[in-house]
């Protein structure tokens, strides 16, 4: 996605003086001045480069107001409590500390309805990845909508006025995925591998599955070797996520 010049991080659309990240937040409760249809949005993303873009490009279009800035997904947390967006923008790599899947579950959980009624803030995902576990990650941890980066602007922006509705927002690619996932039957394992794999959803290492299962610390991570190419995962956590979103889990 290209995106336009922008003001410097910090700075306002409109050529205003700059602000600080801590003069963007409003008080919790506050009952904001905005005109009834205007979308409030938080952008997560650890460039620099690629929120000040969003904030250039997303103020060129009616309706939708970016509100403040995060770096990380703990600032996204803090600020999302704080200022009461309608919608999340979110990345999911954010360097080092939380991620954005970790970020958009914390969000999903303690979030509750803003000031006269407003929904509760909402997340959409804005990513470059689109593997099936990044996909199943982030809309199990609560998300509701997974864009990719490349889309077109126009496409942006009808996504975040429908994720702000509460409506299910997925790129075309990312649709067409979940689609053939749920058209292909999910993939087979033995017991002993589902086994193991309950004990690393449970979060035991490879060491605690060996105690748990009476097997050799060399067994368990050659069932895993198995279990991770018949998920087509390559992390612990990727298959956790095919796991659960095959429902493999007891």
């Amino acid at each position: 996605m290209r995106f336009p010049q922008s003001p410097e991080h910090g700075q306002r659309a409109g050529g205003s003086a700059p602000t600080s990240p801590a003069e963007d937040l409003e008080p919790t409760g506050t009952d904001f001045a905005r005109e009834p249809d205007t979308v409030r949005v938080l952008l997560c993303d650890d460039h620099a480069v690629v929120r000040a873009g969003l904030r250039a490009l997303l103020s060129s279009t009616e309706g939708i107001d970016v509100v403040g800035e995060a770096a990380s997904g703990d600032e996204a947390l803090v600020m999302t409590m704080r200022l009461r967006p309608d919608v999340v923008l979110m990345d999911l790599q954010l360097g080092d500390g939380t991620d954005g899947v970790t970020a958009t579950r914390r969000i999903v959980a303690t979030a509750a309805p803003g000031a006269r009624g407003r929904p509760a803030p909402q997340v959409l995902v804005l990513t470059m990845f689109d593997t099936d576990a990044d996909i199943a990650r982030a809309l199990a941890a609560g998300a509701t909508g997974y864009l990719l980066k490349a889309e077109r602007p126009e496409l942006l922006f009808a996504a975040i006025r429908d994720t702000a509705a509460g409506r299910t927002v997925l790129s075309g690619t990312v649709a067409d995925r979940m689609m053939s996932r749920i058209r292909t039957p999910g993939p087979a394992l033995t017991q002993r591998e589902r086994g193991i794999l309950g004990q690393l959803a449970g979060g035991l290492t490879n060491r605690e599955i060996a105690r748990v299962l009476f097997l050799s610390e060399a067994t368990v991570k050659t069932h895993l070797g198995r279990i991770y190419t018949k998920l087509g995962v390559q992390t612990r956590a990727g298959a956790v996520a095919m796991a659960a979103q095959h429902r493999l889990l007891p």
